[in-house]
């Protein structure tokens, strides 16, 4: 699903891996990148030097360590332009952003609406838009994981349900691209809440195939979460019923069935 080409009019999106799990994204076109949450600047730098690029801006979700860690220095030996949550406080921010608002990124030929989807922090935002051939992508930091959701860190379940229902809304084939190699960890507790889903069960079998290979598990879709994430689909019987039976008690809406969800997998 990433883009491996040496096309230099078409676009490529590379997931950097950075720490023990996460991933900066790094958009590229021709000789321009772009980088969305560069927890640290060492592997962005060497990717900048490896494939001679121009770093011309960078995108912040939100305020957390490993994923604006490096902005600071990328900022200083680049120059890019720092684009980010107008509510929240980030080492440097040229541009604070809200809902509503969009980044155009004129080198690579791409232009970000941004989405206010708060939860796992206060002031978290999404960048969503279209790549080549009127692919759709989401980079959604730590709001939407494959087969899982962030933590609840500043937000309420309320926050978390609305904020993945924007997501939702998307087009079923925008590529999500989140933050954390996550993916079989969430996968095996997504199976305790729907151990019948058949999706699920090949969703597994691939993202195992994946990671023994060294592969990356993302990005995934819109339609493979509605299919396989427990939290996309609160209203579904066999998750209602899950949570209910966890939780020893009826849920009475999709917040309530998400909350249940929520404490569940933090205790998993």
């Amino acid at each position: 699903m990433v883009n491996t080409t040496q096309d230099p009019k078409t676009t490529r999106l590379v997931p950097v891996p950075a720490f023990s799990d996460n991933y900066i994204w790094l958009i590229r076109k021709g000789n321009h990148a772009v980088v969305v949450d560069p927890g640290d600047a060492a592997p962005v730098l060497e990717q900048l030097q490896a494939h001679n690029l121009v770093l011309d801006a960078i995108l912040v979700t939100h305020h957390h360590p490993d994923h604006v860690g490096g902005v600071l220095a990328l900022k200083e030996k680049t120059g890019a332009t720092v684009y980010g949550p107008i509510g929240e406080k980030l080492p440097v921010c040229d541009h604070g952003l809200k809902e509503t608002d969009e980044v155009g990124l004129d080198h690579l030929g791409l232009t970000l609406s941004v989405l206010d989807i708060p939860g796992h922090t206060a002031g978290h935002i999404a960048y969503f838009g279209y790549l080549d051939d009127d692919q759709p992508v989401v980079f959604c930091g730590d709001t939407l994981f494959a087969a899982g959701c962030g933590r609840l860190f500043e937000g309420t379940p309320a926050d978390m349900v609305n904020s993945l229902g924007k997501l939702q809304a998307l087009p079923l084939n925008t590529l999500v691209c989140c933050a954390h190699e996550y993916t079989l960890s969430n996968l095996r507790w997504a199976l305790a809440v729907e151990p019948a889903n058949p999706m699920l069960k090949k969703r597994w079998e691939s993202a195992q195939q994946a990671r023994s290979q060294g592969l990356p598990t993302l990005p995934s879709t819109i339609s493979l979460e509605l299919e396989t994430n427990p939290f996309m689909r609160p209203l579904q019987s066999a998750v209602i019923e899950a949570a209910q039976n966890h939780a020893g008690k009826p849920l009475s809406s999709a917040v309530a069935v998400f909350a249940c969800l929520r404490e569940w997998k933090n205790n998993f």
